[in-house]
């Protein structure tokens, strides 16, 4: 199947508007798990949202400490070269691999050594866009860790460079040095502060790709509080605020989601991906799946052009409800 591409900023790519986030594919045993995965469920999502058009897969280092690359490289086995989709990952995030549940280390210094690595498991020659996770804690300045990934852009060994989780004033300072090709942030109905950023980005041809744009699943019609209190003990989500003191108004939320979704004959994990691809700015989001059906569920978002009446009415349920933080629809 194709769906429709456009361009990501001034990368030379042109992307569909939903890309494959390989996150949870990682498998369980690390600080942000999401429980135990089947890894050739995980190998077919993969293979059965290339057989629909998705043409890029967000992953990175860390995703299972090296694990979620190489079920990508797993995946991309068999398809042919001119119908392989784009490879995105990031580095900056290192681990201890003699203590697998212990938060990795925010650093800008093995950037070099990253790229190596990553090139292995994923089993290509150049990466098409390598992003730093999040900024360092352990001193580097941003301007030698940016430095870095131009070098390796200018070397060949990355085709784009972009930056991941860094804020407005960040991505002011690394535009001084060399183009900032790409920005990830996280943005979703609930969790809308990036909307700064993303305006930044519209403004100096820099791509975006928002990640957790259902918010972790909360947004999809699928969740309750029964479900959360079955979520695997290493699944990251069973602390986080998200789905513990604030899940009433997310869940709120999500059931607003559900008469626009049915106006549009799609579901309501659609309606929420294609909420943020309404704000100008944003190329593409990246939605995760760990089996085949999941994507089904998300798919539509590809070409599901929201109404203003649709995001007046998603931004009444967002105030509403109260949830999550930041402005509640594009033109607020």
């Amino acid at each position: 199947m194709a769906l429709a591409t456009k361009p990501f900023g001034t990368t030379g790519m042109e992307i569909t508007s939903v890309g494959f986030g390989a996150w949870a594919i990682g498998g369980g045993d690390w600080a942000y798990a999401w429980g135990p995965q089947e890894d050739a469920q995980s190998v077919a999502a993969i293979r059965y949202a290339v057989e629909q058009g998705v043409n890029w897969i967000d992953t990175a280092a860390v995703y299972g400490l090296g694990h979620s690359e190489e079920v990508v490289a797993q995946a991309l086995e068999g398809i042919p070269e001119g119908d392989r989709p784009y490879i995105f990952t990031k580095c900056g995030l290192v681990w201890d691999p003699d203590d697998r549940t212990a938060p990795a280390r925010r650093t800008g210094t093995e950037i070099r050594r990253e790229v190596d690595d990553s090139l292995r498991r994923l089993g290509v020659e150049r990466i098409d866009l390598y992003q730093m996770h999040r900024p360092a804690e352990d001193g580097t300045p941003l301007e030698e860790y940016w430095q870095t990934l131009l070098d390796l852009k200018a070397q060949g060994k990355i085709r784009a460079a972009g930056l991941s989780n860094h804020d407005v004033s960040q991505l002011e300072t690394a535009e001084k040095l060399g183009h900032v090709d790409t920005l990830q942030p996280p943005f979703s109905a609930i969790h809308r502060s990036a909307a700064a950023e993303i305006g930044w980005c519209a403004a100096h041809d820099t791509g975006v790709i928002v990640y957790s744009p259902m918010q972790a699943g909360l947004l999809t019609g699928a969740f309750s509080r029964e479900r959360v209190e079955g979520l695997p003990q290493d699944d990251w989500r069973r602390k986080h605020p998200d789905f513990t003191t604030n899940l009433d108004a997310n869940l709120a939320l999500a059931d607003a989601l559900v008469p626009v979704a049915k106006r549009h004959g799609v579901q309501p994990a659609a309606v929420a991906v294609a909420w943020t691809l309404a704000w100008d700015g944003v190329t593409g989001a990246i939605v995760g799946a760990r089996r085949p059906d999941q994507i089904d569920g998300w798919l539509a978002a590809a070409d599901l052009e929201l109404t203003a009446a649709d995001l007046d009415e998603i931004a009444g349920a967002i105030r509403e409800t109260g949830a999550g933080d930041g402005p509640v629809a594009p033109r607020a």
